[in-house]
């Protein structure tokens, strides 16, 4: 929306500043930052006060978890909507808008609405369940349909839903990708980006810390794509106007490293899947979108590691009643270890920003 201000540089020479992509990063920013950390002891307080806590299983489902995060009980949740409303609002202020902004954005308030219904209900009915698995699922998916079904109908986009590229090739593994795979592919990146991050929500900054690292990693993908001598010079895909998600990845950024603050342990609030669920889908669409949803595997390592321990435990129960963790996802298992829940969440950190950085060395090894 600031954007245009620059079409006033002759009344004030400094409004030209608004054009520059770098001025208006940096703005989204510190903008989403100073907006999260104003908004969230309201917030928190709110919260509080009409007693949206955030409900955990019983020492019967978890054993001795239950007794590790006994503190916990109380702290509120739902906090994910101090992220949504300062991205929101960072990015409406300083992305210019197109057909890439607009899908990010629409599927981020899908699923933070999808969150917040799964959040009211576990609060409401005093248990962790929430809306079904199923549910979950269905609404991602119409959500990506949607959003798939806008990329597709624009001139401009169209050729994101076709062409499908892979970290360390030159050019596309498949230039023009039937309609059914696009789909397919689309709805996976941002229905495995959602559940890992969701997963991965299970102590305190744990989530919100890897996601600024993840978000750091595709704020340099979408200025590469969208920058024409950058990305003719890595073999990219040059993909006009893909340099305002890097607005929407820095507006992510900044509200992360602001929620990170009151959710840094001991956590005055939770992000719950208002949170979790929503940030996931923006970050698949975001990858999606700057033709690099499979580089997401390697960004992303963490919140990886988080579902595949899930999925092998499940596996492993189901077929031979062993167990390969002592619980999953992975961080619980190391809780139960013995590390402590600041231990588990800085190394799992680290992790996060190695990933991130080995993510953004397949732009140069092709």
């Amino acid at each position: 929306m600031l954007y245009y201000l620059a079409n006033f540089e002759d009344l004030c020479g400094p409004l030209r500043l608004f054009r520059y992509q770098s001025f208006r990063c940096g703005m989204s920013l510190v903008s989403a930052f100073a907006v999260a950390m104003l908004i969230a002891p309201y917030v928190i307080g709110k919260l509080r006060e009409i007693k949206f806590g955030q409900s955990f299983r019983s020492k019967d489902e978890v054993g001795k978890l239950a007794d590790l995060h006994s503190a916990k009980k109380g702290t509120p949740t739902m906090g994910g909507i101090i992220v949504y409303a300062s991205v929101a609002m960072a990015s409406i202020l300083f992305a210019r808008m197109n057909a890439l902004v607009f899908v990010a954005l629409f599927v981020y308030t899908s699923l933070s609405a999808l969150g917040f219904a799964d959040d009211y209900l576990k609060i409401s009915k005093k248990n962790s369940r929430g809306i079904s698995g199923k549910a979950k699922l269905a609404a991602q998916l119409a959500t990506a349909m949607v959003a798939l079904a806008v990329l597709y109908f624009s001139k401009e986009y169209n050729f994101i839903t076709r062409e499908l590229w892979i970290p360390f090739l030159k050019h596309p593994l498949v230039q023009y990708m039937p309609m059914a795979m696009a789909a397919l592919l689309f709805y996976l990146v941002i229905a495995g980006s959602s559940n890992a991050i969701n997963l991965t929500d299970g102590v305190d900054g744990l989530a919100i810390g890897c996601t600024i690292s993840v978000a750091m990693a595709y704020a340099v993908f979408t200025y590469t794509a969208g920058n024409a001598i950058a990305s003719e010079y890595l073999f990219l895909r040059m993909i006009p106007g893909c340099g305002e998600l890097t607005v929407v990845c820095c507006a992510l950024v900044g509200a992360s490293l602001a929620f990170l603050w009151y959710n840094s342990h001991p956590a005055e609030v939770f992000m719950g899947d208002t949170g979790s669920l929503a940030i996931g889908g923006l970050v698949g669409a975001i990858a999606f979108m700057s033709q690099q949803p499979f580089t997401l595997v390697i960004v992303g390592g963490v919140f990886v590691m988080e579902a595949l321990s899930v999925i092998m435990q499940v596996a492993s129960y189901k077929t031979s009643k062993r167990r390969i963790f002592l619980m999953a996802p992975v961080h619980h298992h190391f809780e139960l270890k013995g590390w402590a829940e600041t231990k588990v969440t800085i190394r799992f950190w680290i992790m996060s920003l190695l990933f991130a950085l080995a993510g953004l060395a397949t732009l140069k090894i092709r």
